[in-house]
């Protein structure tokens, strides 16, 4: 077999392959947050606003869990894809096993932490009485199912690192279909409201798992038969990368958490706002968000193939594509704002920052677009630290001095006008950074920048 007879992305035309990669990325993501979004008019409509607010928290701590995924999905795509573009197909199949595993462990391990403090977590982000009951119950239900979510986009990050767009984009849509059959159903017919909701979406988790690691496993024999030998094997090669960019995920539900304690501060009408802004943006940007899933296979692939002029292009294009479809997309909310807001039978504070994230506000949606490609290219260039450090420091320092200031001036539309401004901010900062990565000299191994991490390692007995 040649070396490059699998790595689709070290020839043809780099626009189409991150326009193709980011749309068909997309339309699975879009599947599963429209479902989300239609939760939310759900519970709008049972007419109990302490539900909207309970659906924001439990959306927060979900997020953090969803983001560890993520961050181990990453670890698998990047492997996945250097491994291809060298021509190393055993080591893919193998890596990807490892890095499965690594993911279900951690699928066990942080639900039952976050279980027995929930209570707490919740009361720390602002929940109280009613609304703490609802997003506890919420919570409980959907956060077992963590694994199922982590096979499922661990799968998915395979199949795209071997070049696939299409088969993980019909993953995503076939498990938002499943979940958006039961919504109504559980809410309504069967009168669980909320907690219809949760059941509603482990039922989708299944149905994502099981179809991502089928599919993976017929069209790629992706996985060989798991051991604790190949983990251990492994565990030095994924943590470098799982663990980083894990941190580097988790960064976003910890500013989306901070956003959260600040709105919070302003009443439940900021908090449902929010709530509602949270399920309408991945929607309305589910391309941009794609964007850090979609790069990564391309530039892994070329960076694995030696080829550092299309790691360049690669890079250039994303960000050419990703302000077009800013642009669209905000002009489009910008007409739709009016409707929406009556949708979600938005009133008072929790319209009028609805209608301004819908008017100039989604435009900065372009830098954390310019965010998601540069740390995907630091995480598939070997250097995820640097990611990591560009998103704790988006999401942390670009958050809560910039939300309390215009909080000040402005109350809880200056909250989120600073959040945005923050963001500009360190968008700049991470172009700058991955540029200079591409610019620096080809590392002799994937991942040579962590040598302090590896020795760390190495006091354990890993090696």
């Amino acid at each position: 077999m040649s070396p490059l007879a699998d790595a689709r992305f070290v020839t043809g035309s780099l626009w189409r392959h991150v326009v193709v990669m980011s749309l068909t990325s997309s339309i699975g993501l879009m599947a599963i947050f429209a479902v989300d979004l239609i939760d939310m008019i759900f519970i709008a409509m049972l007419g109990n606003a302490a539900l909207a607010a309970a659906i924001g928290y439990a959306g927060t701590i979900l997020f953090f869990t969803n983001a560890i995924n993520i961050g181990v999905s990453i670890a698998a795509g990047a492997l996945v894809a250097r491994a291809v573009g060298a021509g190393q197909h055993l080591e893919a199949h193998e890596v990807a096993t490892s890095v499965a595993s690594f993911g279900l462990l951690t699928a066990i391990v942080v639900p039952a932490v976050i279980l027995s403090q929930l209570t707490s977590i919740l009361a720390l982000l602002g929940a109280t009485d009613e609304v703490l009951a609802f997003a506890w119950r919420y919570c409980a239900i959907t956060l077992p199912a963590m694994g199922l979510m982590s096979l499922a986009m661990t799968s998915m990050a395979v199949m795209r690192g071997y070049g696939d767009a299409t088969r993980p984009m019909w993953v995503t849509l076939a498990g938002g279909v499943v979940n958006a059959i039961l919504d109504p159903l559980l809410i309504f017919g069967f009168g669980l409201g909320l907690d219809g909701a949760a059941i509603a979406a482990v039922c989708g988790r299944f149905a994502l798992a099981a179809l991502a690691v089928g599919l993976a496993l017929r069209h790629y024999s992706a996985y060989v038969p798991p051991s604790a030998a190949l983990l251990r094997r492994d565990f030095a090669a994924v943590s470098r990368l799982a663990f980083p960019a894990v941190l580097t995920n988790v960064a976003t539900p910890v500013g989306a958490g901070i956003m959260t304690r600040i709105m919070a501060g302003y009443g439940t009408d900021a908090v449902a706002g929010m709530a509602i802004i949270a399920r309408l943006t991945p929607v309305a940007f589910a391309v941009t968000l794609a964007l850090s899933g979609a790069i990564g296979p391309i530039i892994g692939q070329n960076a694995g193939a030696g080829r550092p002029e299309r790691v360049r292009g690669a890079f250039t294009a994303a960000l050419q594509f990703t302000a077009l479809y800013v642009l669209g997309a905000a002009l489009t909310l910008a007409v739709l704002r009016a409707p929406l807001a009556a949708a979600f039978q938005a009133e008072g504070l929790t319209r009028d920052l609805l209608v301004l994230f819908c008017g100039p506000l989604a435009l900065f949606m372009f830098f954390n677009g310019a965010i998601f490609v540069a740390n995907a290219s630091l995480n598939n260039l070997g250097r995820p630290f640097q990611s990591t450090a560009i998103n704790w420091g988006r999401h942390t320092l670009g958050t809560a001095p910039f939300a309390i200031a215009g909080g000040t001036f402005y109350g809880a539309a200056g909250a989120l006008i600073g959040q945005a401004l923050g963001g500009v901010v360190f968008a700049m900062i991470a172009i700058v950074v991955a540029i200079r990565a591409m610019e620096a000299p080809a590392a002799p191994e994937p991942f040579a920048e962590q040598h302090q991490w590896h020795r760390l390692w190495a006091r354990f007995g890993v090696r």
